[in-house]
């Protein structure tokens, strides 16, 4: 334990991706986006208040998220420059560093539960692809009709760009590198956990794959530190952002604040990307940087206090 189980008070924060843009979030987006995080902040709280485990309760958080049309992961991810919905996701046992991972499944309704079995039932870290898929139905998990990704929203948005593509024309829509939903929790135990599913980049081709499901980049759990981040992968691969934030905590005594704020708003826009994380020490400490205009994202404090915010400044 990293403290006495009575002194230890649960802790859930999540997010549902940076890049949030002022313009876009209307009045009936925002209820909806709103609702949703509150619905993932609720579930995944009751696990902990009940005595389940960090790992079940950030599961449980992102599956909601990922059930939603709302967030880019699950049912409301982008599509490929092929017309497909390509699916990551991964999860950590911050006591135990073990860890799961998929990336590029078409047929899973919820990556985060694969990645999980991936953790749980074998011997591997990592499955992609037709091998994801074929042990998730080795294991009896039901796989969708790829249909059930499809968003009219999501389908416009792969046509916007496949059109400024024909004409040449420089790609601004940088939110289109943020779709990503995560969660990390404590529970009563002390116990630290992280997780993270997207939908990757709209438009994105070749098998490519973001931060989400590689561990260390996009989600990392350790005993003292929990890292779930959105934001444009490339540049949270190159920095090692998760790991790079529970690195700082361990190994330079730095608060958790401090040592994601300094991986979000120096390490990342260094190299020319941007995003933002959340991060959770295991005394119950959060953070929540990002350097975009906006980052859907939910908190429910030692004091049980439900909070949900979506811009600067909230």
């Amino acid at each position: 334990m990293n403290a006495q189980a009575a002194d230890v008070r649960p802790v859930l924060v999540i997010h549902g991706g940076a890049g949030v843009i002022a313009k876009d979030l209307t009045p009936e987006r925002r209820a909806g986006v709103e609702a949703a995080l509150r619905d993932a902040l609720t579930q995944g709280y009751a696990v902990l208040t009940g005595g389940g485990s960090s790992l079940d309760a950030v599961g449980r958080a992102v599956v909601v998220l990922e059930d939603s049309p709302y967030f880019n992961a699950g049912k409301g991810a982008v599509f490929t420059h092929d017309g497909k919905n390509e699916l990551d996701a991964a999860i950590m046992d911050g006591t135990t560093r073990k860890a799961g991972s998929i990336a590029g499944v078409h047929r899973v309704k919820n990556p985060v539960l694969l990645a999980r079995a991936v953790m749980e039932k074998s011997p591997h870290v990592m499955l992609t692809g037709e091998g994801a898929e074929a042990f998730a139905q080795s294991i009896g998990m039901e796989l969708v009709d790829p249909s059930y990704f499809r968003t009219d929203e999501r389908w416009e948005q792969l046509q916007n760009a496949l059109k400024k593509e024909a004409q040449a024309s420089v790609d601004t829509d940088r939110t289109r590198h943020y779709g990503t939903v995560g969660a990390v929790a404590l529970d009563k135990a002390g116990h630290l956990a992280a997780a993270t599913s997207t939908g990757g980049m709209t438009n994105k081709r070749w098998g490519r794959v973001g931060d989400a499901p590689i561990i260390g980049a996009g989600t990392y759990a350790n005993a003292g530190c929990a890292v779930s981040a959105t934001g444009w992968g490339e540049f949270y691969i190159r920095t090692v952002a998760a790991h790079s934030i529970c690195a700082r905590v361990a190994w330079k005594k730095e608060t958790i604040d401090k040592a994601a704020k300094a991986v979000v708003l120096e390490d990342v826009p260094s190299l020319g990307g941007d995003g933002g994380v959340i991060a959770l020490d295991a005394r119950g400490n959060f953070s929540l940087p990002f350097n975009t205009d906006g980052m859907y994202r939910g908190w429910v404090d030692r004091d049980g206090k439900v909070h949900v915010a979506m811009l600067k400044g909230e």
